[in-house]
């Protein structure tokens, strides 16, 4: 009954381990928005990241003139401005800025449950300002004249905010109790199993398992993800994000891995170790009793040669 009590423990341990990794990566990486940003500046200076921004930002400001002859003169010098900003300096500032400013909306609209249930959304006029400041910069013809509108992007569709809200707050509550209980389990089993050592190196085993699915789990979230592009040019701008986002995930996939198969391994030298030592000292038992023995047996003889004369032995009291 003990050694099934422990299996049980330690087999749930396992499986919460890969899970309680997965929501503390989402809750203390993805929604703190100081390493979201750390994590994000860097990419401005990704040519694929480059060219999915120009291509976004710059249909977005053509869309903001009138259609017509206006749209057709300025949509390509409009097009060509936007793709040349994003090789300057002054690019990596307004990404970082749109970044966070993206962050704390989503963020705002998945804490705040009085938040509008409505989509959530982007403004791009401080990068339509900002374009429209390098064409004036750059003397293009009626550059002033490009309208910086507060144009709201939606970044979270409506009908997703919702589901999005709450399967914010079931990670915010796993991200504590699912590493807690699985560190729970996983000392119950190990104190409750018959042979503790078998039982350490099982837990050992599960955790690397439980890495290995992990590692193996993010892997198959970047083919789906990507898959749900629906523009292939955009795939590797894609590609790029979910790499840099999910970079602290897959080196705890593989810290769990290396820490379960470190445990175990250890458990198993210092198991073979104590099976050779064994018989090495049940034999050292048995020569230190035998040799107890001898030395009872002598210690009359011994006796005898020291004294000079053997003693004859009392057969009654004497008169």
């Amino acid at each position: 009954m003990r050694n099934a009590l422990s299996a049980v423990l330690v087999a749930l341990a396992c499986l919460l381990v890969p899970c309680g990794a997965l929501a503390a990566w989402a809750v203390h990486g993805l929604a703190d928005t100081g390493r979201y940003v750390g994590t994000m500046a860097p990419l401005s200076a990704d040519p694929a990241v480059r060219d999915a921004v120009a291509d976004a930002v710059g249909d977005g400001v053509v869309q903001e003139l009138e259609a017509g002859p206006v749209r057709d003169l300025f949509g390509p010098f409009v097009r060509d401005a936007v793709r040349s900003f994003t090789r300057t300096e002054a690019f990596g500032t307004v990404w970082e800025a749109g970044n966070r400013a993206v962050h704390d909306a989503v963020l705002h609209a998945l804490r705040d449950g009085r938040a509008d249930p409505g989509p959530v959304t982007f403004d791009l006029a401080p990068v339509t300002a900002e374009v429209k400041r390098q064409l004036v910069a750059d003397r293009m013809p009626f550059a002033d004249r490009i309208p910086v509108e507060h144009t709201r992007v939606a970044v979270v569709p409506a009908e997703k905010t919702a589901g999005l809200r709450t399967g914010y707050r079931l990670l915010d509550a796993a991200a504590f109790w699912l590493p807690l209980s699985a560190v729970v389990l996983a000392v119950a089993g190990i104190a409750v199993a018959v042979h503790r050592r078998r039982a350490l190196a099982a837990t050992g085993l599960g955790v690397a398992l439980g890495g290995g699915l992990l590692a193996v789990a993010v892997a198959v979230g970047r083919r789906l993800t990507l898959a749900d592009v629906p523009e292939p040019v955009h795939r590797p701008a894609v590609g790029v994000v979910y790499d840099a986002l999910t970079a602290t995930l897959r080196t705890a996939s593989w810290m769990l891995l290396a820490l379960g198969l470190t445990v175990a391994l250890a458990c198993l030298l210092t198991g073979l170790r104590g099976r050779r030592r064994g018989p090495a000292v049940r034999r050292s038992r048995r020569w230190r009793a035998k040799a107890r023995t001898v030395a009872g047996a002598a210690s009359p003889a011994c006796d005898e040669a020291r004294n000079g004369s053997p003693q004859p032995p009392v057969l009654g009291p004497r008169l």
